[in-house]
């Protein structure tokens, strides 16, 4: 309940700096909407397109990382405290409780909005190279009018 309620007060603060390229776990966006976008690209001339996947992103993140870039906006240290103690939670494996020194937890509430704040930095780096793109989550379409190389 906790994570749920943080999740709605950070994404009021997230989503307005989200890119328009990014689909996944957003309110009022869809999967849908984002293979319209490629479909735009493709309209539009885009003629390759390099399709990728963050192959297990959200097991990777890397704590520290999203942690200095939560602190960038959130200025309350109680509530930047609060969301390392929950990355840092541990999982239960075999009755033995596990570490979880990097990645997001499975199955909460606040995970996927944690994976866009990282994913943004992302999107902000492909957009100021001018770059098209779609992203839903940890996939991605990249889109090129001419020959790359």
């Amino acid at each position: 309940m906790i994570q749920q309620a943080i999740n709605q007060v950070l994404t009021q603060v997230y989503e307005p700096q989200f890119s328009d390229n990014s689909y996944g776990f957003r309110p009022k966006r869809s999967a849908h909407q984002a293979l319209k976008k490629v479909q735009k690209h493709v309209d539009a001339g885009y003629k390759y397109a390099v399709d990728m996947d963050l192959e297990k992103y959200f097991d990777t993140v890397n704590q520290s990382k999203l942690i200095e870039v939560l602190s960038r906006t959130i200025k309350d240290g109680r509530v930047i405290s609060l969301i390392h103690k929950y990355l840092r939670a541990g999982v239960e494996l075999g009755g033995k409780l596990e570490p979880t020194l990097t990645g997001t937890p499975r199955g909460s509430p606040l995970s996927p909005l944690l994976g866009n704040i990282m994913l943004h930095e992302l999107d902000k780096e492909l957009e100021s190279r001018g770059h098209a793109f779609v992203r839903y989550a940890d996939d991605m379409v990249l889109s090129r009018q001419r020959k790359m190389g």
